[in-house]
């Protein structure tokens, strides 16, 4: 004779399955939050401006081993150190902290110990999955993470911090989180590769 189950146990078999399928579903949701973004054509590239005052020239360089489409933006006059970085275009502040270790290059110590990585930076999402990024910044960024900033918008001041030779601004443009050729005004840089040394002057029209 086969004793019968308790009367409890298929209703809580039934809400075991239930919880389990919300679970499922939840995580489907949560996937294709993730996902969904990542297959998403890029917008219309934003009217990025360089990431320096109003009227300033500066000079755009890159070198072998730099990589690909990066920039390192020196002025043509006076010092680097402590020049305003400001954003390239209206944004949200994806990041704003340490990348890597600081090292001891300072205005007061201009050959101190390099660091690791960019050093202070900030990162920029300028929506239709466009980000810009400013690294080496002199000291802590001057914006936090998750802050809508406009164009012009200073966001720190041209440091050595990270990995970094002299005081400039690394810079960098992304589409759908791959670098690209950098366009300012309307224009592009014309920096792509690292094979050679390459240096080109642009004048910022970052103007309120």
């Amino acid at each position: 004779m086969t004793a019968e189950a308790p009367q409890n146990v298929r209703p809580r078999r039934r809400a075991a399955r239930a919880a389990a399928v919300v679970v499922a579903l939840a995580a489907l949701v949560a996937g294709a939050v993730l996902v969904v973004p990542l297959l998403t054509r890029p917008g219309p590239r934003p009217a990025f401006q360089l990431p320096v005052a109003c009227g300033e020239t500066w000079r755009l360089s890159t070198y072998p081993g730099h990589d690909d489409y990066d920039v390192d933006l020196f002025p043509t006059t006076g010092a680097a150190w402590g020049r305003p970085v400001l954003a390239s275009a209206d944004g949200t502040v994806g990041v704003a902290g340490i990348n890597g270790s600081l090292g001891g290059r300072t205005p007061q110590d201009p050959d101190g110990p390099k660091g690791r990585g960019g050093g202070y930076w900030v990162t920029l999402d300028h929506g239709g999955r466009w980000e810009t990024q400013y690294l080496h910044l002199l000291e802590p960024p001057l914006v936090r993470a998750g802050q809508r900033v406009a164009r012009g918008q200073q966001l720190g001041r041209v440091g050595s911090t990270g990995d970094s030779g002299a005081p400039h601004l690394h810079y960098e443009q992304r589409r759908g989180w791959t670098k690209v050729e950098t366009h300012f005004d309307g224009v592009p840089s014309g920096i792509t590769s690292d094979d050679r040394e390459r240096t080109v002057r642009r004048n910022s029209a970052n103007c309120p």
